[in-house]
């Protein structure tokens, strides 16, 4: 027997509820919206994260290369990687946030939530936009305007340092200004649409949240009229039967 852990019957969690009849059905409010949106979030900040800490991990290396080479010239790449480095941390934000909220949905639509965690849900959610939109913003603005630079005694010029860099070939280099490496743009363009995504997730759970606490319930306008009118034919045809309703009376 499926243990039943905070309300939920693990005896739910099938293969089967991945079939497009039941991800894509009309069933319930704004599920089509949620899961577009919810799985965008996600593979759009992940992709962006992957390239980011990629690059990041370059700029990294290089770094540690000069230093290797002369000890007296230090390479400064620590903007981007510190932009990075809260790229990924607003990607597993929005993985972590949209990602329960994908599996909620898929395997317990009908889950009964207390206006705590209904609360808990605005404010994930708002923190994923925010994050996004913070993380969006200064890695576009690092990436398309600074550059790295060379620190050193007196007399090292950037033609030496440019030396000392060039020694690292690894994934054709890291050019000083980060607008030149192409992984690095890569990341910010999907930084970008995952940012899209997620404020796209974000309206259509703070409208889900609205919906259930009018007590509409998670199912869809649709299915709820349907509802009613099987209801209404199954009361009719109890009424009718012998001994029913009008033979109780």
């Amino acid at each position: 027997m499926a243990p039943v852990i905070w309300g939920l019957d693990h005896k739910e969690v099938q293969w089967s509820k991945f079939k497009c009849s039941n991800m894509w059905n009309n069933e319930y409010h704004h599920r089509r919206r949620k899961f577009i949106g919810y799985q965008c979030a996600m593979i759009l900040c992940t992709v962006s994260e992957s390239l980011g800490t990629a690059a990041l991990s370059d700029y990294v290396n290089s770094q540690k290369l000069v230093a290797r080479l002369d000890p007296q010239v230090y390479i400064f790449n620590n903007d981007y990687i510190g932009a990075a480095s809260f790229n990924v941390f607003s990607g597993i934000l929005v993985a972590v946030i949209f990602g329960a909220a994908f599996f909620l949905d898929l395997f317990w639509p009908e889950r009964k939530e207390s206006r705590a965690v209904l609360l808990s849900w605005r404010i994930c959610s708002t923190l994923a936009l925010a994050f996004s939109s913070a993380t969006t913003a200064t890695l576009s603005m690092i990436t398309l305007d600074h550059c790295g630079y060379f620190r050193g005694p007196a007399g090292v010029n950037l033609g030496y340092g440019q030396q000392l860099l060039a020694q690292y070939r690894k994934d054709g280099g890291t050019p000083l200004c980060y607008r030149e490496n192409s992984r690095c743009v890569a990341a910010v363009v999907f930084a970008w649409l995952g940012w899209a995504a997620v404020g796209f997730s974000y309206a259509v759970m703070q409208d889900s949240i609205d919906h259930t606490k009018k007590g509409l319930g998670p199912k869809s306008t649709h299915a709820r009229s349907q509802d009613d009118e099987m209801g209404s034919i199954e009361l009719a045809s109890k009424a009718g039967e012998p001994g029913g309703l009008e033979g109780r009376q």
